[in-house]
């Protein structure tokens, strides 16, 4: 009898151990992963692009007046014919993109990332990496084209380009937009063979859902360390298929920063859309300032939330 029990024992009591070592094992890794490293300072930015049916002057008031402190150059603004003209020409000499980046300091805005000519445009793209270099932006951001990309040229002229931008303090960021570059597991493996901190990843996943109807989520997974900055738009699928600003799709945001919200490096998030879903686009600039504000008070609430 004292046997039979001693034996019931000893193997309650390895059961127990062996749980107290699970649950000891699941409390540790849950507050432990958030401390891995140092928070990540994002810079919530919005791009001018929602402004883009009015002036840039407008648009930088616009953005500033919204409380962002960061600002992403778009492409084109309606100026005064009302045509639209580009906000830094792919020509434009050094002094001009040096005058625009203290324009927006001047505000109280800083520039963190503008737009750049495709990657199969290598002698334009370098041009492009010595205007932000002069206008001190830290970011080109460049992508693919939706009918497909030759991925050995990419490479090819990722690896020349990459010390070349890294040299002149700009990184090179290439963003998912649809075809054989839609998404940032694809991005990412051009990247890696690039191996080169002056050319990594933008992630955008509201161009992942919208061009190939999939989960960003698992994707960023895939690519998470090659990731230095985010284009940020969401999409909804219901109840009409469309890009949206953040917060108002499908998109999980916390989910989604969380992956690296302990970087310890600085860290860009453009709002290229704010749009609210099934609402006409405002005919209005004030109206744009409005969801510009809620766009960057949505992304601000997450971030305090996953790196309190």
């Amino acid at each position: 009898m004292d046997d039979h029990f001693s034996r019931r024992a000893l193997i309650r009591a390895s059961a127990l151990g062996a749980c107290g070592l699970f649950f000891d094992s699941k409390s540790i890794a849950g507050p432990r992963t958030a401390e891995k490293g140092k928070k990540t300072r994002f810079q919530v930015a919005c791009m001018t692009l929602p402004y883009s049916a009015f002036p840039l002057d407008r648009a930088l008031k616009g953005i500033k007046s919204a409380g962002f402190r960061y600002v992403a150059w778009g492409q084109t603004h309606a100026e005064g014919s009302g045509k639209p003209s580009p906000v830094l020409a792919e020509d434009a000499p050094l002094e001009k993109a040096k005058e625009l980046g203290l324009k927006c300091r001047d505000m109280g805005l800083e520039p963190v990332s503008m737009f750049g000519p495709s990657p199969e445009k290598l002698d334009a793209l370098k041009h492009r990496v010595r205007q932000a270099s002069a206008a001190k932006v830290a970011q080109v951001l460049t992508m693919g084209n939706t009918r497909g990309n030759d991925l050995s040229l990419w490479v090819k002229n990722f690896k020349e380009l990459a010390p070349f931008a890294r040299d002149l303090g700009v990184t090179v960021v290439v963003k998912p937009h649809g075809g054989n570059t839609g998404k940032g597991a694809a991005l990412a493996g051009v990247t890696r063979q690039v191996a080169d901190e002056g050319v990594k990843v933008s992630y955008d996943a509201g161009n992942v859902m919208d061009y190939h109807d999939i989960d960003p989520l698992p994707d960023l997974r895939a690519s998470v360390d090659e990731v230095r900055g985010f284009c940020i738009k969401d999409h909804r699928n219901f109840p009409k298929d469309q890009d949206c600003g953040p917060g108002f799709g499908e998109i999980d945001h916390y989910r989604l920063l969380q992956m690296v919200a302990f970087t310890g490096r600085v860290m860009p998030l453009y709002c290229e859309n704010i749009s609210a879903p099934l609402i006409p686009p405002p005919a209005d600039a004030d109206a744009i300032d409005t969801l510009a504000r809620r766009a960057r008070e949505f992304l601000e609430i997450v971030i305090q939330g996953l790196q309190e």
